[in-house]
């Protein structure tokens, strides 16, 4: 067969051709691809003409397409459908990518061009997106080492190359981790409390892998949580929650702990080399943060809100226990079983009695409608279309006048060779070329419970949440109206790229909303507005206490990232490390043999680093600006054609606090999230 990553796509809308791509067809269509993007690259350096915005950096914009194009494809594939070989192919081609990477950014006649456009700014008579394109453009050069010296420059590329690398093992091992432990059950009493849908799981699960006597748990998610959440039995949820924390850190052929340590010190080297104190300072310097003393101060400011009120959650939940007649010690594993049974309790709510109206389908086409009355956009089925896996759906998304404007990919549930969690990914972005709109092809990646032969999917409420979550980043991508693919959509910077994603999570709390698709998957009763009411109260249940260990997380990151070169090479034992920046912050005693960093892949593996204060950063962003809906309508028109015009569509192709401003009319303010977490009166 001959490989279909080589030549364009005859593809419906140019959609990959994964039913024909095979695994030996990626090192040798992206070696093909890395010849072309040199070539291109070679031209614009030999160009006889003198350099201009045109011939240099809208020329270097353009380059390198099929290599985007089938790097692209392989990433994706190794974190939603990856296999023992795609991952040893990633690993090759990783660090050849990154080689080449610092070659452009590091080339000093290309940069020579670069400037001589740059010095000419003001007088080149450009607009703002190609005033935006020429800065981001110069500074990456900067900041990848193009005016570094000698072996420095040289160090500066090896790095980069070691860091790919890293990157890659540690998620590899995390993913290896997960999928390798099973829980077994063969006592049937072991299962109290547990509802039967999960019970139903674990019970095919086991049919599955020939144990046709028992029930196996996992630690995916939808496995893990509803365990932790209702199973009476203590000595299983210590057992499953050691396993779960325990990932990566047995000092075994899996353990990340190494992995940290190099990656850390590499960090800091590679900022050293540019003159930052730390990589902290490097990464801030384009984030709306600006340096890592406003992140501390911001955490710090929320912490100070949040810590005293977290502390009497905790001691809540411990007089709940001593009420209910029993004589234990409040642990980890125990928090989030008696949180839920408290829950209930207090607002007569708890999952069980919520999810029956969150059937994965209805939360999909209420999805699909909110974007509708938003922003004017549909969604259309097409099974014809190409997929990666049986569990893809693939939609066509159409705007008002019926065009289509992007392809949106949907993959649910887990699987074995699927990573963790949930996130929003591209195969290709949004661009121009000359006055034709290239449509972008997003998709979204999450882990939520699947049906089984008696039961449906139906999610809990923080499932419907990271749905409309990752749907908000979707819509950053799907509505992107930029010319150049590198300012297009979610390309603005990190802490600015939750704002889309967490704004869209309010609409899950809105009656108006909710009506068109919360209904009863057996009687089609819409769901009631008392219990509407029930979810808003709860809303803030805990929030300290989440707030709390989001800091934590937040802070641990800041404190990996803030080292110097000479402190980051004196770290030796990663578990003191992670307890020292945890001291602050901790609400349970640590639990011996448990680590998160080891497992923290947002910030070793997944672009997050001296950035998961942007999750907390953005909830800032989100309150505010959805505070303009509540005072106009959740649907209203006007106000979500600002929010689709000013952020939605523009990308970074200016200053987020520019964009926010055009929306908002003002810079946002903390106190619409203070209000809405309960923290503030």
């Amino acid at each position: 067969m001959s490989n279909p990553l080589l030549s364009s796509f005859d593809t419906a809308f140019e959609m990959p051709p994964f039913s024909r791509i095979t695994a030996d067809h990626y090192e040798e269509a992206i070696e093909a691809a890395l010849s072309e993007a040199k070539k291109e690259v070679q031209k614009i350096i030999e160009n006889q003409a003198s350099p201009s915005f045109a011939n240099t950096i809208e020329a270097l914009e353009n380059s390198g397409d099929k290599l985007q194009r089938n790097s692209s494809i392989l990433f994706n594939l190794n974190s939603a459908e990856t296999s023992d070989e795609l991952q040893k192919i990633t690993q090759n081609i990783s660090p050849k990518l990154s080689a080449f990477n610092s070659e452009v950014k590091q080339n000093s006649d290309l940069f020579k061009r670069v400037k001589k456009v740059y010095d000419q700014k003001d007088e080149l008579n450009l607009n703002s997106e190609q005033q935006k394109l020429l800065h981001e453009t110069y500074f990456d050069f900067v900041r990848r080492g193009v005016e570094l010296e000698g072996d420095k420059k040289e160090r500066f590329k090896e790095i980069s190359i070691e860091l790919s690398k890293l990157s890659l093992s540690f998620s590899e091992n995390l993913l290896a981790e997960t999928n390798d432990y099973e829980l077994v059950i063969t006592d049937e009493s072991d299962l109290s409390g547990l509802p039967d849908d999960v019970k139903a799981r674990a019970k095919e699960l086991a049919m599955n892998k020939g144990n046709e006597s028992a029930w196996i748990f996992t630690l995916q998610a939808p496995s893990y949580i509803p365990f932790m959440e209702y199973a009476d039995n203590r000595v299983l949820r210590e057992e499953l929650y050691k396993a779960f924390m325990r990932k990566c850190f047995k000092g075994d052929e899996r353990d990340n702990q190494e992995l940290i340590l190099k990656t850390i010190r590499l960090k800091a080297k590679l900022a050293s080399l540019l003159g930052y104190a730390t990589f902290a300072h490097y990464v801030l310097e384009q984030r709306m943060a600006e340096s890592p003393d406003k992140v501390i101060d911001f955490s710090n400011d929320l912490l100070e809100k949040s810590l005293p009120k977290a502390k009497i959650e905790v001691e809540e939940i411990k007089d709940f226990i001593k009420a209910n007649g029993e004589d234990i010690t409040l642990e980890r594993w125990d928090w989030s079983y008696y949180s839920e049974k408290l829950r209930k309790e207090k607002y007569e709510l708890d999952d069980e009695l919520v999810k029956p109206y969150f059937k994965l389908e209805n939360v999909i086409n209420g999805v699909f409608e909110t974007a509708e009355r938003l922003f004017g956009i549909s969604f259309r089925l097409n099974d014809k279309l190409e997929v990666y896996h049986e569990d893809v759906q693939a939609y066509e998304v159409l705007n008002e006048e019926g065009k289509v404007v992007s392809i949106f990919l949907a993959d649910f549930f887990p699987r074995d060779g699927k990573r963790g969690g949930a996130w929003m990914t591209s195969f290709r972005s949004q661009k121009y070329e000359g006055s034709n709109r290239i449509i972008p092809q997003v998709s979204i990646v999450c882990n939520f419970t699947p049906s089984s032969a008696d039961h449906p999917s139906l999610l809990k409420f923080i499932e419907v949440e990271t749905l409309f979550h990752e749907f908000g980043h979707a819509l950053h991508g799907m509505l992107a109206d930029t010319k150049y693919q590198s300012l297009s959509g979610t390309n603005v910077y990190w802490d600015f790229v939750e704002l889309p994603s967490q704004i869209m999570e309010n609409w899950c709390y809105e009656k108006e909303c909710l009506d068109m698709f919360a209904m009863h998957h057996e009687t089609g009763e819409l769901i009631p507005a008392d219990l509407v009411e029930r979810i808003k109260k709860s809303s803030t249940y805990h929030e300290a206490y989440a707030t709390v260990r989001q800091m934590s997380f937040g802070l641990l990151d800041m404190a990996w990232h803030s080292l110097s070169l000479e402190e980051a090479n004196e770290i030796k034992d990663v578990g003191a490390f992670e307890e020292k920046a945890f001291a602050a912050t901790a609400l349970f005693p640590h639990v011996e043999g448990t680590n998160m960093s080891a497992q923290f892949s947002h910030i070793f593996a997944g672009g997050y680093a001296a950035g998961y204060y942007s999750y907390k950063w953005a909830e800032v962003l989100d309150a505010d600006a959805f505070s303009v809906f509540k005072q106009n309508g959740v649907f209203d028109q006007k106000t979500a054609a600002s929010f689709k015009e000013n952020i939605l569509s523009k990308g970074g192709t200016k200053h987020p606090m520019e964009l926010y401003k055009k929306f908002r009319g003002q810079e946002p303010s903390p106190e619409a999230l203070l209000k809405r977490a309960g923290l503030t009166s």
